[in-house]
């Protein structure tokens, strides 16, 4: 997703401080604080980006995420970390908030909140000197932004088909979301803002990355939970365990929408010592063919050599060794217009307890 040169910081602190200033008569404008954290609204709440107490917030977003498969809830989950220190989610972007007769009910029954990121109008006349009387909004609100003045609107668009649209970022303290420092603004139907920060294909993937969610499970061990000095620990794990995760995000009203698929491709092991060998050497444990890792023990492998696992040379003397175990995770996606690419791997990693005993055999 492309990115507008951030603004000065001179202009960001001159911004910030107006968050004290008052208008007087027409209303207060404030410049809008990163207190609010992200929360996707019920599919079924009108539009507008609107919290529950019908203020209109910067934070809040329209996406709507879906799980396709995996990240069903069965178990404990967590996010995926991306192996790519440099990569993140979007900082900003745009959205349809309101139908024209959606904002002039807004402005008539609420009339509060943010009307940009980094922007918020306080008192019925602001949004009516904007979107009703087509006053420039420079002329009134003494604190936009300067890259957000905008000219204004007769009667909210009333009869126009569109939507206005406005800037949307889930950590307003992100310098980076000063790129979407417009203010609510108006896209005919069926169009896409033409701005940098315009939502894309891409942008919803990226979006749906930073939702995905991956089972939390440990690894199997034979023997389970003790090894033995010199002895392997055969590491496996089931098919059925790890599967391939697929997350949907659309937006609404733009036919704009990704899935997000993140596929396991490989076991890494660390023992939690020096004292220790993996096996492979590498610790990297691939995916079989079916889908399993590593192989199950059986009866009568205890001198043989795993394809996945671990020996320890020195017992864990009391306290377990810390075997931590993380699954690497490929990450692709598709989206309108038979859009698609590929997204930094993500890794998921549990640790568990491994106490290794000084006996040197050991009856499997």
């Amino acid at each position: 997703m492309q990115a507008m040169t951030p603004r000065p910081l001179a202009l960001r602190l001159a911004s910030l401080l107006a968050m004290t200033a008052v208008l007087g008569p027409v209303g207060t404008a404030y410049a809008a604080g990163p207190e609010d954290n992200t929360t996707v609204p019920p599919a079924d709440e009108p539009s507008g980006n609107a919290t529950g107490d019908g203020t209109l917030s910067a934070s809040v977003s329209h996406i709507k995420v879906t799980y396709l498969s995996g990240g069903d809830g069965k178990g404990k989950q967590g996010n995926l970390g991306t192996v790519d220190p440099n990569w993140k989610p979007p900082a900003c972007w745009y959205e349809p908030a309101f139908t024209p007769a959606q904002l002039k009910k807004f402005v008539e029954t609420d009339g509060g909140g943010d009307v940009g990121i980094h922007q918020s109008w306080w008192g019925e006349e602001l949004w009516t000197n904007h979107y009703r009387d087509e006053k420039p909004s420079d002329n009134f609100d003494l604190h936009a932004p300067t890259n957000s003045s905008a000219d204004g609107y007769k009667n909210y668009n009333l009869g126009k088909d569109g939507y206005f649209w406005r800037g949307v970022a889930p950590d307003s303290s992100d310098p980076d979301s000063w790129d979407c420092g417009r203010i609510m603004f108006w896209v005919d139907a069926g169009q896409l803002p033409d701005d940098p920060n315009s939502p894309t294909p891409e942008t919803l993937a990226e979006y749906a990355y930073d939702k995905v969610k991956v089972p939390e499970t440990e690894v199997e061990l034979k023997p389970e939970a003790r090894s033995t000095v010199n002895l392997p620990t055969w590491v496996w794990l089931d098919k059925e365990t790890f599967q391939d995760v697929k997350v949907r995000a659309e937006l609404p009203n733009t036919g704009l929408w990704a899935e997000t698929t993140a596929k396991p491709v490989a076991l890494h092991l660390e023992p939690g010592t020096d004292d220790a060998e993996t096996f492979p050497a590498s610790g990297d444990c691939e995916i079989n063919a079916d889908g399993s890792i590593g192989t199950p023990y059986t009866k009568g492998k205890s001198d043989e050599t795993p394809p996945c696992g671990i020996r320890y040379l020195r017992a864990s003397g009391g306290k377990p060794y810390q075997l931590k175990a993380s699954i690497t995770w490929k990450v692709s996606w598709e989206g309108t217009g038979n859009a698609r690419g590929d997204l930094p791997d993500g890794t998921f990693e549990t640790t568990q307890d491994m106490d290794v005993q000084e006996i040197q055999s050991i009856n499997r």
